[in-house]
Formats: structure tokens, C-alpha cells, sequence
């Protein structure tokens, strides 16, 4: 049975977070607190400024949080996955855990992702429930609304979109006059858009000071929903900044094998409960 290991990004952030794994890696931890220039744990402990749901914040908090569990299961010599993936910046936790760089390395790197990211402005993200991407379409054109893109695909009930605020506002309102349930999301950006370009640019200049090795173990990719190709890293991190989130074709691909997908997660349930609607939706799945 192929074992999958899923890392949680941005929204998995909670107050408290990393409690159960910091004193047990004070050497990283203070490490992580040098390289950020902040105290990484009272953040996650009291987030006494609120700043833990900041980009730039959130991404270098949950990437420790992650990497000190992904060590601690290594630690236990918990069973090693046959494959990893992550939820946008749960790939960077993925990419570490497959050896394709440090701890640091991958510190700096979120950082950097955080910064740029939280630089955005003059936009949002939504989720779009339980309508497919033919007729979320559909019903944008037929209401005039322009510039919004599909940012991920969560589950089959689940999309997100993303763009302008004016924009993003406009196709909220179409789709609610049509009883379809749209969510606006906690984020500052519209991210995993085109509007993330000049993000993207920058930052594929800044991972191109960095070399990075070959996974070690198959890593799915957001952007293609496949693993990732040989000498692609640099090229599908930059991307992912303005592609959609492919999760559900990441899913799709592990559940085409042979054999039945077993999936743990690191730090929560929420990939998990994706998993198990896109597996429920999938033609092959036949209850227990």
C-alpha cells in the first residue's frame, strides 16, 4: 500500500502551534529565531500582535512547525513515505523532507516566498463551493466579470479564485445571486495568480543563488499535479507563485495506482478531509 506523507500551508497557522515540538529541537529552534531575527516561539505561543496570520510571518512559522514534526517522526523512525506533498508552502516542507535542501536553506527560501508574497496588495482569494470550473466560468461571463483566475483546486466541490478586489467583489456578488456559497479567504493577495508575476520574477532571481539537490523520494508538484522533473526545482517553485494549486490532480494521480493510497498528515486533518472527498469522488472508490 503506497504511503503518502501531507504537509499543510498557509491557513493551518494556529496560536499555540509548535509547543509540543520546540523544546524538544532547542538548538533549531534558536536557530530559526537567529535566522528569522524575531523569537519564533512566543509568536506561535502568544502571537501577542496578531502577526501570526501574516504572510510574511505565517510562512517561516509553519514551515519550522512542520520541519521540527517531519524530525520528530524521523526521530520515532515512524514508517517512511513512499512520496510527499504539500499545500503551496507545505511543498517547501515536502521538498526538505525529500533532501532537496536544508532546514535553512528551506528557512530562508519561505522567508524570502513570505516577503514577496505579503508585498502583493490590491487583491483577495475565494473559495467557490461545490461548483465545477466549466460553470464558475459560465456564470462569470455571463455576468461581465473579467480578470479573475482559478488559483486552486482543492477538491471536486471545492475551487479557489482569485484577482482584484473590484473584480473579485463583482463575481462574489454574481455568484451569490445564484445561491452558489462562496467563502472569502484570510489572505492579503490574490496568490497562485497572475497578478503574483512580479512576486514570481523576483523570486526566481533569488532561488537561483541556491543549488539544490534531487529528490530523494518522489515529490508531487502543485503546479503539474505529478512529481517533480529532474532539474525543475527553481523553475516550478517560481511557478508556483502564479499557477493554481493542482490538488486535486495530485490526489487523482496517487489513487491511479494498483493499489490503495494510505495518507498521514503533519499537524493536521485538513489535507486529509480533502483527501478523503476527492477519493469519495473518484470513479474507481468503492466504499469499505
Amino acid at each position: 500500500m503506497p504511503f503518502a506523507i501531507l504537509f499543510p500551508g498557509q491557513g493551518a497557522q494556529f496560536r499555540g502551534m509548535g509547543a509540543d515540538v520546540f523544546h524538544r529541537y532547542p538548538g533549531l529552534t534558536r536557530f530559526a529565531c537567529d535566522v528569522l531575527g524575531y523569537d519564533l516561539v512566543a509568536l506561535c505561543r502568544d502571537d501577542p500582535d496578531g502577526l501570526l496570520s501574516h504572510t510574511e510571518y505565517t510562512q517561516p512559522a509553519l514551515y519550522t512547525v512542520n520541519a521540527l514534526h517531519t524530525f520528530e517522526r524521523a526521530h520515532r523512525e515512524e514508517r517512511r513515505a513512499d512520496c510527499y506533498l504539500g499545500h503551496s508552502l507545505g511543498e517547501y516542507n515536502a521538498l526538505l523532507a525529500a533532501g532537496v535542501f536544508d532546514f535553512e536553506t528551506g528557512l530562508r527560501l519561505v522567508r524570502r516566498r513570505g516577503e514577496l508574497m505579503a508585498a502583493a496588495s490590491g487583491g483577495g482569494m475565494a473559495a467557490v463551493m461545490d461548483t465545477p470550473e466549466e460553470r464558475l466560468r459560465e456564470i462569470l461571463a455571463q455576468d461581465g466579470v473579467a480578470g479573475i483566475d482559478v488559483a486552486g483546486y482543492n477538491t471536486d466541490t471545492q475551487l479557489v479564485i482569485a484577482g482584484p478586489s473590484d473584480a473579485l467583489q463583482d463575481a462574489q456578488a454574481a455568484l451569490r445571486r445564484r445561491d452558489v456559497r462562496c467563502v472569502p479567504l484570510r489572505v492579503s493577495a490574490p496568490f497562485h495568480s497572475r497578478y503574483m508575476e512580479p512576486a514570481r520574477a523576483a523570486f526566481e532571481e533569488f532561488l537561483g543563488q541556491f543549488t539544490f539537490a534531487e529528490p530523494t523520494t518522489p515529490v508531487i508538484a502543485n503546479v503539474t499535479g505529478r512529481p517533480y522533473e529532474k532539474g525543475a526545482i527553481v523553475r516550478t517553485l517560481s511557478e508556483q507563485l502564479v499557477a493554481p494549486v493542482r490538488w486535486t490532480d495530485s490526489i487523482r494521480g496517487l489513487l491511479a495506482h494498483d493499489t490503495p493510497l494510505e495518507c498521514e498528515e503533519v499537524g493536521g486533518r485538513s489535507l486529509l478531509r480533502m483527501v478523503d472527498g476527492i477519493r469519495a469522488s473518484s470513479p474507481s472508490f468503492s466504499p469499505a
